[in-house]
């Protein structure tokens, strides 16, 4: 809520009457604050289920900055004081504010270095260095090598090195696919009727080919011709036929064979 003031010299919103004043357009002798406070006080009484602590702070605020212009301007020797002049105290305070925070940072670096030549001053150096007579012969690399034995190392370093080759003899390729396990659990479980995954995969001993049996029921049980459940968690997968032998042929063959 914006605050209206009226006065004999102005009459509008409060932050505008304190900006015109620092902007030397209204003389602050001018306005009476007495009259702007008890009005401001009676609104505050009507409406104080309105007013928040922001709006009656900020009406303090501009009120005690327009109290002390004006107390400033009736003080004896102060009549050429310029409003302005207010600010200027506030950028000083801030200049010294940084200058002290320099300061402060200069007198911690003093410390750490002070710090370090203390470290630097339990050190003891070598004062002795190397005899004069002391020489550095760096070792001979070809010592002891014959002409022959240098032509054979770069024989060597320029042959083709061999391709490397990764044999896969010794891995076992299983060559079941879920097409073909589709087709053959197609002929085998109309005869079976109701059975239980672990006795149709009974003397399976490859784990791929368990696994293969599995997804192919799925392909089965997504095609709507066998039906799975499992009575408890972790117990034995029933499987049930539920379609027909012949109309199941004809479409696994042109699904998985072409």
């Amino acid at each position: 809520m914006t605050y209206v003031v009226t006065t004999p010299a102005f009459s509008g919103p409060i932050e505008l009457l304190l900006q015109l004043i620092s902007a030397h357009d209204i003389d602050i002798l001018d306005v009476p604050l007495a009259p702007l406070v008890d009005a401001f006080v009676l609104v505050v009484r009507e409406r104080r289920d309105e007013i928040n602590m922001d709006e009656l702070s900020e009406f303090i605020l501009i009120a005690a900055i327009l109290l002390e212009l004006k107390s400033q301007r009736l003080l004896p020797g102060r009549d050429a004081l310029d409003p302005d002049e207010e600010f200027v105290g506030w950028e000083e305070r801030d200049v010294l504010l940084a200058r002290l925070l320099e300061l402060r940072t200069y007198a911690a670096l003093a410390d750490s270095f002070i710090s370090h030549f203390e470290r630097a001053s339990r050190c003891y150096p070598r004062l002795a260095g190397i005899n004069a007579d002391f020489t550095v012969q760096p070792p001979d690399l070809l010592a002891g090598v014959s002409p022959h034995q240098l032509a054979e190392a770069y024989l060597k370093g320029i042959e083709e090195k061999p391709v490397p080759v990764v044999r896969l003899h010794h891995v076992t390729v299983d060559a079941v696919t879920v097409a073909e396990t589709v087709v053959s659990l197609s002929q085998r479980l109309p005869s079976l009727g109701h059975v239980t995954f672990r006795a149709l995969t009974l003397g399976i001993e490859a784990r791929i080919e368990i696994i293969v049996h599995f997804l192919a029921l799925l392909e089965l049980c997504k095609l709507g011709y066998v039906s799975l459940g499992q009575g408890a968690t972790f117990g034995e997968l029933e499987i049930d036929w539920i379609g027909e032998e012949h109309s199941l042929e004809i479409g696994l063959v042109d699904v998985y064979e072409g």
